[in-house]
């Protein structure tokens, strides 16, 4: 038998894969804290690494086991740690695996709560140079001799600007550099991490693999990709048997047990029930995308439309190249003369809200919400104008959201 489509694996993912008891076709949640041990030994062993198994809820459960399978699985990596928020999977693995000293080359237009807590990583030591990843050459000027890692997002939120992940990956791999993608606007099969030679994938499970605007939650993958013997910032106690394991076994013990920052068992049955329609869902947003900035880019009172899957977008042939399919975030501009808010509070089926990958379409106003904090000299420089609005588009009928925003337009 050929091995099946990736529809029917996220269908199937949790009762193919953790075998769930009495014929479930869910993995039951877990809700202890505390687990008990026939023999003391065997909590030692587990302690130490020589078995698996869990012995706090803070840091494995059963749920959160689970889960962690199925997104292994769907990213084709060898191990997969979850978190409680998307952020929480960012920082943590972070905050485990970099000390003062380190120096990380990171995309000039990464998502704006990510920018923030890297200022924070910058106050604890870590020296940290921004750069535009759409630019190989500009990656490669960058480095030092304390490089440690690139950190980029596939596609940029919300000015949409595709890194040159393949050219990035084949660098990083020669120079023996830790390569850290969030493909949080591109979840499987959209991008394959393994053939771009990523080393770990970090995703926000909020968004599209949940899908619903009902669950929070976090992931980082290890693709199995990176040489961690090469890299000297792994404590000696996490140096495991398996050598591939030592980078997450690391973010497991330092970033998720020692920070806390665990996914509720509840939470992880939300989003592996979520995953079964992601294909689905995802290929249904992002037809929608693409024939909503179709649509915008004919529009005399939109003065600018922001979509990889645009012919004019400059990163365009090379999303097309190494990405499956062109997301479903879009921005644009308003011509002059119209404020962004009055024109959100005109559309009647779009919601005016803060999230990314939910089953309905959601838009907000860029310089006076998710970015205001940066300023307006940095957001200049991302790309983002002051009339900018992005849209995460969802899986309604398109003629129903392009309806919206004609009756919207028609007002000004």
């Amino acid at each position: 038998m050929t091995k099946p489509g990736v529809t029917t694996r996220q269908v199937h993912a949790d009762r193919q894969l953790n075998h769930p008891a009495d014929g479930a076709v869910h993995t039951s949640t877990t809700n202890a804290v505390l687990f008990e041990f026939e023999k003391t030994q065997d909590l030692v062993d587990v302690f130490q690494g020589k078995k698996m198994g869990h012995v706090y809820g803070r840091s494995s459960s059963g749920s959160m086991a689970a889960l962690q399978t199925i997104i292994a699985d769907m990213e084709g990596g060898i191990a997969t740690a979850c978190f409680a928020t998307g952020m929480a999977a960012i920082t943590s693995t972070m905050l485990s695996l970099f000390k003062a000293g380190d120096h990380l080359i990171v995309s000039q237009y990464l998502f704006g709560n990510t920018r923030s807590f890297l200022d924070t990583l910058m106050d604890l030591g870590v020296e940290l140079t921004f750069v535009d990843v759409t630019s190989i050459q500009d990656v490669i000027a960058a480095k030092k001799d304390n490089t440690r890692a690139v950190f980029t997002e596939t596609i940029a939120n919300p000015v949409t600007q595709v890194a040159d992940l393949r050219a990035i990956g084949k660098w990083c791999e020669e120079q023996k550099l830790l390569f850290m993608v969030d493909n949080t606007m591109t979840p499987p099969p959209a991008f394959d991490a393994k053939a771009m030679k990523v080393s770990l994938v970090l995703t926000s499970l909020t968004k599209y693999h949940g899908g619903h605007g009902h669950v929070l939650g976090g992931a980082v993958t290890d693709m199995g990709n990176f040489d961690w013997t090469s890299f000297s910032n792994i404590k000696p106690a996490y140096q495991v048997a398996d050598e591939r394991m030592w980078g997450i076994t690391q973010v497991r013990k330092k970033g998720l047990r020692d920070l806390g920052a665990t996914l509720a068992a509840q939470s992880a049955h939300l989003i592996s029930v979520g995953i079964e329609t992601l294909s689905l869902r995802m290929a249904r947003s992002t037809e929608n995308a693409m024939k909503l900035a179709t649509y915008l880019e004919s529009q005399d009172k939109i003065e600018r439309v922001y979509y990889p899957g645009l012919s004019n977008h400059p990163q365009h042939y090379v999303a097309r190249e190494q990405l499956g399919g062109y997301g479903a975030i879009l921005s644009f501009d308003l011509v002059p003369g119209i404020d962004p808010c009055e024109f959100l509070d005109e559309l009647k089926l779009v919601l005016s809200a803060t999230h990314l990958g939910d089953t309905r379409t959601l838009a907000l106003p860029v310089a006076a919400t998710i970015f205001f904090e940066n300023g307006q000299r940095e957001r200049a420089r991302m790309g983002i104008t002051e009339t900018m609005i992005r849209m995460s588009v969802g899986i309604e009928d398109t003629d129903d959201l392009v309806a919206d925003f004609d009756q919207a337009l028609a007002k000004f």
